[in-house]
Parts: C-alpha cells; structure tokens; sequence
C-alpha cells in the first residue's frame, strides 16, 4: 500500500501593491527647499553691491547743434603773371615783421636760368675739390666743418629712417653746417684768379634771377602764414562777418563765395598769413525758442576731422524763420590758430554750462520728503539737504541748499 498524498490547492497571487503619491505638503516642502538652494547660491556668489560712492564735479546745461562758417583775421596777397612761387617760410608756422616769406618769379621767367645758375654752381664745387685735394698740409679746421656737415646728414637719414626727432630743426642744423663750410672755403681760397672768376658770374647770374623775382616778406609784427587758399579770404574778414543775413551764411556753407567788391581775374593767390589772436564763427541753429544772450559766453564744440572745443562770447544774433543765426567771438589765450587753419564749415554745438556736483541715483535719500545725500566721514554720517538739478544716465545732479557743505571728493552713502 501506498499512502496517496491529496493535490495541493492552486498558489494564490498577492494583489498588485498600488504606488504612493505625495503629498501635497511635500511638494511644497521640495518646493521651498529648491528655492533656498537657488536663493543661497546666487546671493551667495553674487558681489555685494557698492556701499559707498564718490561726489563728483560735472557741468550741465543745454545745447544746440548747428552749422558754423569760420572767419578768421587773414589777409591774402596776391601777383599777376605769375610763372613760380619760391616758398622759403615754412607753412603753418608763425613770421615776425620782415621775415623772408617766399619768392615770386614773373611769367616771363625761365627755368633755363636756374638751370645756369646751378652749371656755375657745380662749376665752384669742382674747383674747391681741387683745390682742396692739391693740398699739401692737413686743414683741421676744414676738417672739423667737413665732419659737422657729415654728423647732421647723418642724423638727418637716421630721422627719416625712423629715429626720434624733429625733421624740420635737422635740416635747419644741416643747412647752417654747409652754409659755415662754404663760407670758409670762399674766404680761404679768396685770393684765387679763378676762383674770383667762378664767384662773380655766380653773382651775375643771381642779379638777372632777381630782376625776374619779387620777394614777398611779413608786414604784421606777428601772424601765421599759409600758402592754402579757399577764396573766402577776400570777401569774409572781421570788419564785415556781422553784416551777412542768415540765408547768406547759408549760401556761404553751401559753397558760395562772398563777393570781395574787386575784380581778382588773372591773379594767383600767394600765400595767406592769419592773426593768431582771435577768430570768429557764423552759427546757423534751427531753434525757435532759443534766444542767447549778448556778451555771454558759451562752450563751442566744432566738430571736424579733430574736435575742438572754446568759449566763445556771442556778439549779436538774427532770427529769420526758424533759423537762428549766431555770431560768435573765439579770444585765444595761447595764440593757437591751428585748430581752425584750414577749417571753413563744419558742424559744431554751442551750450551754456553751469557747474553742478553729481552722485549716483542711488546716493539719494529722502527725509522728512526733503532728497539729500548722506555724507560718510570715518565713523560719523550725516544728512544734507540738496536741490536735484538734472538726472540722466544713472547719475544725478545736484546743488546743497546750505552753499559749502558739499564739495567735490566727500563720501556719500548708498542705498
């Protein structure tokens, strides 16, 4: 027999456990808990923003752009017939009373004569050479010029090839050092039949130069010379600029030339030479309301190839329309004409600016509905009144109402 063991009941399966949700307090938790992270990191590595800043001086004021005509004190010199112009002042540099400006060589000039002068020129060379070789004992004062010449030559290639130095003053050294050479040689060999001979047709040769030659020298006790010329010299000066209308100024700006009163057909102008002292500019403004004052002066910015700013005093002013024609009067302290050399028309602003002490905005502070700044020094603060003058690009402009107690460099505290 064997003992019959009874089937087993079927395996029951455990009903699928369902997933826990959270809760809605505990989202909020993580909520707030991501939100201090972010919080803690960012004011963490953030920089801690600015405490105090630095009162500083500034202007303010309005301003008005327009187109300015430049008039300037100069006087142009003319010739006739002019075949060439010899330029021995340099330009732009200032000439005193009987300074050797250029020279001028009448139309009926030719160049063949120079081309003679320089034959007998060459010809003295030659000879000096000569001489100078048939020497039987050493000339060391000869020897002494000889190496002057050749040390400003020398000095003169190392300019041009790059070296620090002035151009102009070099060849002024290098041509007094030929000039002193040849002055010795003409006195050291003035016995010479031959050398007497090369001399005076030298000499002849410059008098029948000079007869075809005018030479122009500086009348003015001082002015700078110019050998540019625009044509506006004749017609536009000092005496006449506050005759012009404002639709003239604006022919002007627009390439019309002044009417000089003589005819200048046929006539070169030579060089120019300007008053280093004063100059004065016609203003086209389109403002209707604006009205300068007479005799007030006012900053003047011309803007050009390199921007130039004055105080210019306002001598009279027109109104046709709605421009605005303003002449001003531009004293130069330092007697520099530079700037305004070669400038006829160019843009410029004209403002009045007043002098003003400026802060960051957040440097002001309210109380007891009064704006002021609080003023830091070492370990005491205090408040100060202030009247806010203007506010633009983060900074403000201010004015204590007490006068002297804020200045330029105090402490301020921010907010």
């Amino acid at each position: 027999m064997y003992q019959m063991t009874p089937p087993m009941p079927p395996a029951q399966q455990e009903p699928p456990q369902e997933k826990k949700r959270m809760s809605v307090p505990q989202i909020m938790l993580i909520v707030a808990t991501l939100a201090f992270a972010v919080w803690y990191l960012v004011t963490a590595m953030a920089p801690e923003p600015e405490r105090y800043a630095t009162i500083t001086a500034d202007t303010i004021g309005s301003r008005y752009r327009g187109e300015c005509l430049i008039v300037r004190d100069e006087v142009p010199y003319d010739a006739e017939g002019v075949s060439s112009v010899d330029y021995v002042a340099e330009e732009g540099t200032t000439v005193y009373r009987g300074t050797t400006i250029c020279n001028v060589y009448s139309s009926g000039f030719s160049t063949r004569e120079l081309a003679t002068l320089q034959e007998y020129r060459d010809q003295i060379k030659e000879y000096q050479m000569k001489l100078l070789k048939s020497e039987i004992y050493t000339d060391s004062w000869m020897e002494k010029l000889e190496s002057e010449v050749m040390t400003r030559a020398r000095e003169e290639r190392e300019i041009i090839a790059g070296a620090r130095g002035n151009m102009s003053n070099q060849e002024k050294l290098l041509k007094a050092a030929i000039q002193a050479r040849q002055m010795y040689l003409k006195d050291k060999y003035s016995k010479d039949q031959r050398m007497i001979r090369l001399y005076d047709d030298e000499q002849s040769q410059l008098q029948r130069i000079s007869s075809w030659t005018k030479q122009y020298v500086a009348v003015q006790d001082s002015a700078v010379v110019s050998f540019y010329s625009d044509g506006y010299e004749y017609g536009l000066k000092p005496s006449n600029y506050e005759e012009f209308t404002p639709a003239e100024v604006r022919a002007m700006i627009n390439g019309k030339k002044p009417d000089a009163g003589v005819s200048h057909k046929g006539k070169t102008t030579i060089y120019r030479t300007v008053d280093e002292k004063r100059w004065f500019v016609l203003m086209l403004i389109q403002d209707r309301t604006w009205n300068p004052v007479e005799g007030e002066m006012y900053d003047l910015r011309l803007e050009n190839f390199k921007d130039t700013t004055v105080r210019a005093m306002v001598s009279s002013f027109t109104r046709t329309g709605g421009e605005l024609l303003v002449r001003l009067m531009v004293d130069v302290p330092d007697h520099d004409i530079t700037p305004v050399l070669y400038v006829r028309t160019c843009t410029g602003i004209l403002g009045d600016s007043v002098s003003s002490l400026s802060v960051p905005a957040r440097a002001i502070y309210t109380q007891d509905n009064m704006p002021g700044v609080v003023v830091v020094d070492g370990n005491y603060e205090w408040f100060i009144p202030v009247n806010i003058l203007d506010n633009r690009n983060g900074r403000v402009f201010i004015a204590a109402i007490q006068q002297g107690v804020l200045f330029e460099g105090q402490t301020v505290r921010l907010f």
